[in-house]
């Protein structure tokens, strides 16, 4: 049992020499730091404040530019779509006219694909366009 405690002595005061050299090798770092002067630190704050500052600026300059060309980028997408829906509903109401003029006397109608409506209005306003011309 004498043995048992004489180990833990042993151990106990390696742990305490490990402390006590860890905490003069840790003062003698402290010593080697080279602290500012008052002057300095306030030189080296202001520094950091006017350039996070700058810094805070160019990104705020920056996100509206992109938030603004984004949006009429946006905009000008949703007007491109608008006007192609309008031309197809105008295309689908000019193939419906064109059909409904393409029946026969008995009532029957006659099947037009849309290439053949395309054809004879293309051909309509050519006609249209010459007799104006004439004119």
């Amino acid at each position: 049992m004498a043995k048992k405690e004489a180990k833990t002595n042993k151990e106990n005061k390696k742990e305490n020499k490990n402390k006590k050299s860890f905490f003069k090798g840790f003062k003698a770092e402290l010593k080697k730091v080279i602290w500012p002067t008052p002057k300095q630190l306030i030189n080296n704050t202001v520094a950091v404040i006017v350039i996070v500052l700058i810094t805070a600026a160019i990104v705020f300059v920056l996100d509206l530019t992109f938030e603004t060309i984004n949006s009429q980028g946006i905009n000008k997408i949703k007007e491109v779509i608008g006007t192609s829906n309008e031309i197809e509903s105008e295309n689908s109401t000019s193939d419906e006219n064109a059909t409904s003029e393409n029946t026969t006397t008995e009532g029957e109608t006659q099947e037009t694909t849309s290439e053949e409506s395309q054809e004879t209005q293309n051909s309509e306003n050519v006609e249209n366009n010459t007799q104006n011309n004439a004119e």
